[in-house]
């Protein structure tokens, strides 16, 4: 059996990896703007920092049961040796990709300097600096004399210090100096010489000063080696009663910065005997990830880099384009009222949501707003806009969601102000996340009640939202506002679970209909019907859904997946998923909405919505995904599909191997999907959508011609149906939320 699973599926640690090397890849593509690629770069080093925060803290935990045997494609202590691999080889790469980064800047004459290339007057100008800014923060910590060091800060960096005097070179002390990057930029631009520009890290504006720092003592040698330690990030939620739900997660996220040790990267240049005393004073041991490195950590910093240069450096910055039926100054709700409209982000903007949002906390016949929050900006238009509403005299309603993970203590505050404003906070719901993208307007007009409702792929987030490439649907349809209006009762009474006629609700009836799909396109391809699925997902992880895929491929169901991060699916083996293709998509936006199109004998079905293919999202979390009805909306997303399936630039291919070749369609016109869409909805916005269904017809080219349905194949697919529902769907009407 572990046989047979280790060979159809990949390990989701494995393929994140792979994921996060196509970021890397982004970095080292010289088509990329200079500045951009330095931004990927830091893309990188932060997710990798999140990767061992979560995942490998996450393996650990689960090797020290040691009654675990398994995980999705391996065992713990084997994935957590390929990890280790992976991540040297690939520390290797982005280290590379540095000096080939400094390289080309140095062509742009932008050059970064460190503390043994200072001219005279920029020496001058460094230690100012330092006095004004830099040296009130530093606090330095004498180690020499402590068993242990103290607790060392997870994902921050600090200098580990080496001082001495040329009278006895082989008497040390040692100090560590935290760097002050919550407070002070890691990047200081020195005055412009000659037309050069020249840039210093903090760490090298500190090493130039330290004879200033360790002035005190008698000594003349001073060396400075980069640490960073990386901490488990899960939080460990108890199960006191006494305490609040509020309390719990306040108290986990405090424990969090003393999580067991799981990463430590070191400057290979450290001398020996100090990094064993280093590391033994960490309590940390040689299967703990340590880590050697180059001279700066830290690379996420590279995503605030100065904006500096000519413009050819920097991506081109594009206005937002205006939505076709919204125009300037009209009514959001009177537009939706008479209309679905579906916001392509970044693309359109956000600022519609924040109108919609405003002009219900200002209109005397709305009754209530009612949203679901997960992660918000930290100064968020939406969240005001909310507080607003309370101060209007409506009833708002915030499900904020304490578990957003590293988003717990802004939405705690958020959550409190919310509350203290009059607003009803609900803490999400515990024993799940609350990850759906809702909000629901209730207005009182000449008919009655009319609700008015939002259904997004990303989050409530005006920042992300100008990077995150997603979608949001406004719509004032009695029956999908009346299941929104179901999903609130839920979250503010949990034993109120709802009936739903046509949202897909997780944990309830989600997986269930997903399975019932399928199992309608295995039974049509048997049936020699049309059968086919386009999915967009951010994650493919479930091994109950990507068996019902290999099911469905053997079949001869045709399959385009594209799978932005996780593919633990493996497209294209023979006899297992060769009618499966899939690619994945990194680009200058994170690829982040949600689509899913079944071909359903002729009658399709399209979905949007918040919820990936891994079982957290399908059983343990509150989802959702919404149909589209709107023929003009339905066109648009087949087309946003289509070109992202004709991709050749940005899109790789998805195999066994985990290489992230890139798509390449010889003899076909270049197509760089993200571009393609901008001119898209650009066009349409002012020549109609004429151009949408011949993108709709070239999506679907390659699925097979249908034959007539006789009574015989009828009978065949039904009792195909049938036969996988039992086989394959556990009900949830029999099952009760723990």
């Amino acid at each position: 059996m572990k046989k047979e699973i280790k060979s159809k599926f990949i390990n989701r640690e494995i393929s994140w990896l792979a994921f996060n090397e196509r970021v890397l890849q982004e970095a080292s593509d010289p088509t990329v703007p200079l500045l951009e690629r330095i931004k990927f770069l830091g893309i990188f080093s932060s997710n990798t920092d999140e990767f061992f925060r979560v995942r490998v803290a996450t393996l650990k935990r689960m090797a020290d049961i040691g009654d675990v045997k398994y995980v999705l494609g391996g065992k713990p202590n084997k994935i957590l040796a390929q990890i280790q691999e992976i991540i040297l080889e690939q520390r290797f790469k982005s280290d590379h990709t540095y000096e080939e980064l400094i390289n080309e800047l140095s062509n742009e004459k932008i050059y970064i300097i460190n503390e043994n290339n200072l001219n005279k007057t920029q020496g001058e100008f460094v230690r100012q600096y330092f006095q004004n800014r830099v040296r009130p923060t530093l606090v330095p910590i004498m180690i020499d004399s402590s068993p242990v060091v103290p607790a060392l800060k997870d994902k921050m960096i600090y200098l580990a210090i080496r001082i001495s005097h040329s009278d006895a070179p082989l008497k040390f002390r040692h100090a560590l100096i935290e760097l002050p990057t919550d407070q002070v930029q890691r990047f200081l631009v020195l005055p412009e010489v000659g037309g050069k520009q020249y840039i210093m890290w903090l760490d090298d504006v500190i090493r130039y000063c330290l004879d200033e720092i360790f002035s005190i003592f008698k000594v003349d040698t001073l060396h400075a080696y980069t640490i960073k330690l990386t901490r488990d990030a899960e939080l460990d939620i108890d199960d006191e009663v006494s305490e609040s739900y509020l309390q719990k997660i306040t108290k986990s996220v405090k424990q969090r910065k003393k999580g067991r040790p799981v990463r430590f990267i070191y400057d290979e240049a450290m001398p020996a005997d100090m990094l064993r005393q280093i590391v033994k004073k960490l309590s940390m041991h040689k299967g703990d990830n340590i880590i050697p490195g180059g001279r700066y950590h830290n690379f996420k910093d590279f995503m605030k880099f100065p904006k500096i240069g000519p413009p050819h450096l920097q991506m081109e910055n594009r206005p937002p384009i205006p939505h076709p039926d919204i125009p300037l100054n009209h009514s959001m709700i009177d537009i939706v009222r008479k209309k679905d409209i579906l916001l392509h982000y970044p693309y359109q903007s956000f600022n519609y949501v924040i109108d919609m949002l405003r002009e219900a906390a200002i209109d005397p016949q709305v009754i209530s707003i009612k949203m679901t929050l997960y992660r918000v900006a930290e100064t968020s238009n939406v969240v005001n806009t909310l507080i607003n509403a309370v101060k209007n005299g409506k009833q708002v309603t915030a499900v904020m969601e304490l578990q957003a993970r590293f988003d717990e203590e802004n939405n705690i505050l958020w959550a409190n102000q919310l509350r203290e404003e009059g607003a009803k906070v609900i803490l999400g719901v515990p024993g799940m996340k609350v990850h759906s993208k809702l909000f629901l307007i209730t207005r009182r007009e000449k008919e009655g009640i009319v609700r008015y409702a939002y259904v997004g792929t990303g989050n409530f987030n005006e920042m992300t939202s100008r990077l995150y490439s997603d979608h949001g649907l406004f719509t004032a349809h009695k029956q999908i506002t009346e299941d929104v209006s179901q999903v609130f009762n839920f979250l503010d009474n949990n034993t109120r679970r709802g009936t739903y006629r046509q949202l897909l609700v997780s944990p309830f009836y989600m997986r269930d209909t997903l399975v019932l799909y399928i199992a309608k396109e295995i039974a049509h391809a048997k049936a020699g019907l049309p059968a086919y699925m386009i999915l967009k997902l951010n994650s493919l992880v479930d091994e109950e859904m990507i068996d019902l895929l290999y099911e469905a491929s053997k079949a001869g169901v045709k399959m385009k997946l594209i799978i932005r991060g996780i593919c633990s699916l493996k497209a294209g083996v023979p006899g297992l998923s060769e009618n499966i293709e899939a690619i994945s998509i990194v680009d200058k936006y994170l690829e982040h909405s949600r689509i899913l199109v079944f071909c359903n004998g002729g009658d399709e079905k399209i979905y949007i919505g918040s919820a990936d293919w891994m079982t957290r999202n399908l059983d343990h979390r509150i989802e959702a995904l919404c149909p589209i009805y709107d023929k003009a909306i339905r066109r648009q997303l087949k087309a946003f599909l289509s070109i992202e399936w004709e991709d050749n630039v940005k899109a790789r291919i998805l195999g066994e191997t985990q290489e992230n070749n890139y798509k390449i369609n010889p003899g076909k016109a270049i197509v760089r999907a993200q571009d393609k869409i901008y001119a898209l909805l650009r066009d349409v916005q002012y020549n109609g959508d004429a151009e949408l269904k011949e993108l709709n017809r070239s999506l679907l080219k390659t699925v097979k011609t249908a034959s007539k349905e006789t009574t015989s194949k009828k009978v065949v697919r039904k009792k195909a149906v049938k036969k996988i529902i039992a086989k394959k769907v556990v009900r949830r009407k029999s099952r009760t939320i723990k």
